[in-house]
């Protein structure tokens, strides 16, 4: 008979909303609940394919979590695997490992959690099955600098061996690294599988032995958007392994762009709208898309979408149509006509040479924004400050973005001026 388990990580339970543009409080409410339904729902399959065991390669939690409902919503759902008589094996990554509720929480009989010291579970086995050893260490602090594999004991002679690790394994630019090690180093310990966490996206990195990755199963905002599951594995009498990409997302985010050029009417800027949210649509499993707009191309509508960007979403949204489908922000990226400060008039005139100046590269302008952002995030609440970058980079690419959108709302307002004036 074979052995049969899922492989998740990064559930992030309860993990607080991360864009302030998540303004209407439907969808706040949809993405602020997503990642428990999304682990209700790994449960469910579970209990549905009747796995032998689920596997959680850390992060469970995210970061410094308080909340005593979070871990107890935690432990009723692992109770209903032990009910099944399902086992559930554990590793603590740098987020649990912060948690202070963590190592207090009482959890269901057939929940192991492994420490920071190598540990080896050889399951009970039917006489004449393939013998299955579960390993696993977790972190001890929320930072591992160097790689945890030397940790593990040596695999189990005759057992199928199945490792547990949070790992940022060789690295990845919106990660920072975790016990850091490389897939030749997990292959030589001579484990069958390993069940790694930390990463969000999905891979395959081996399949002998097999080195898998399963992604976060529910997407938190923006940066996490595409398709996001788990993976179901079963282990043949041969000794042969199959794994499989599963869904439980409730809401996934994705990024449209829609090419406003040669749009004059905001009817037919409607009708490309809705097209393009609609070939979103039919490409996502989950219940619910949550997307981030992007309107580029030259258009005569361009002053107009700058004026008032409250509006162009609220057109967005009722060009969505699907109840299931939520425009989460609307981004500009579009031109007038024509080459710029080929127009007449000052704005024109006015346009260009802001432009030329590029006041991205002006330090001294750079400097005075800074100060600014930093105030503004300083007057933020503690959760919602990495909306304006969490790091130097992104604080510097914020910046550039934001002082781009800055000039161009000026000039938006001054063409309107300048429109009215032409009128009288």
């Amino acid at each position: 008979m074979p052995f049969h388990f899922v492989h998740t990580a990064d559930i992030h339970l309860d993990s607080p909303l991360h864009s302030l543009a998540l303004r209407d409080p439907d969808i706040a409410e949809l993405i602020g609940g997503a990642t428990r339904q999304a682990f209700g729902q790994t449960i469910d399959l579970c209990l549905d394919e009747r796995v032998d065991a689920l596997m959680i390669a850390g992060d469970l939690y995210d970061g410094d979590q308080t909340s005593i409902k979070t871990a107890l919503f935690l432990a009723e759902q692992l109770r209903r695997l032990d009910e099944a008589g399902i086992r559930t094996f554990i590793v603590r990554g740098n987020h649990d490992a912060r948690s202070r509720i963590t190592r207090e929480l009482t959890l269901p009989e057939r929940v192991k959690v492994f420490g920071g010291r190598d540990e080896a579970v050889e399951l009970e086995r039917p006489r004449g099955e393939i013998p299955v050893a579960v390993h696993g260490v977790s972190f001890a602090k929320h930072q591992a600098p160097e790689s945890l594999v030397p940790k593990f004991r040596p695999a189990v002679a005759d057992a199928f061996n199945i490792g547990l690790l949070h790992t940022s394994l060789g690295g990845s630019p919106n990660h920072d690294p975790y016990a850091p090690c490389s897939v030749a180093e997990l292959a030589a310990t001579g484990f069958d599988y390993w069940c790694l966490g930390h990463i969000h996206k999905r891979e395959v990195h081996s399949k002998d032995p097999f080195v898998v990755m399963p992604g976060i199963p529910q997407g938190r905002h923006i940066g996490e958007d595409g398709p996001r599951s788990l993976t179901v594995v079963r282990i043949g009498d041969d000794r042969s392994v199959s794994c499989r990409e599963h869904s439980v997302c409730v809401a996934q985010f994705e990024r449209v762009t829609v090419d406003l050029t040669g749009v004059e009417e905001r009817r037919e800027m409607a009708e490309r709208i809705g097209a393009k949210v609609e070939a979103a649509q039919n490409g996502v499993v989950a219940d619910h898309v949550v997307i981030r707009l992007k309107l580029r191309g030259q258009t005569a509508l361009n002053w107009q979408l700058r004026r008032d960007p409250e509006t162009v979403e609220a057109e967005a949204r009722r060009a969505s149509r699907a109840d299931e489908t939520w425009i989460e922000k609307v981004e500009l990226e579009t031109e007038e006509p024509g080459a710029y400060g080929t127009g007449a008039g000052p704005v024109s005139e006015l346009a260009s040479t802001m432009r030329g100046l590029d006041l991205r590269s002006n330090e001294s302008f750079r400097e005075k924004a800074r100060g600014i952002i930093e105030e503004l995030s300083a007057a933020l609440p503690q959760k919602a400050r990495h909306t304006l970058g969490d790091n130097k980079k992104e604080r510097a690419h914020k910046l550039d973005k934001l002082i781009v959108e800055g000039y161009e709302a000026v000039l938006a307002h001054l063409h309107q001026s300048a429109d009215k004036e032409g009128e009288d």
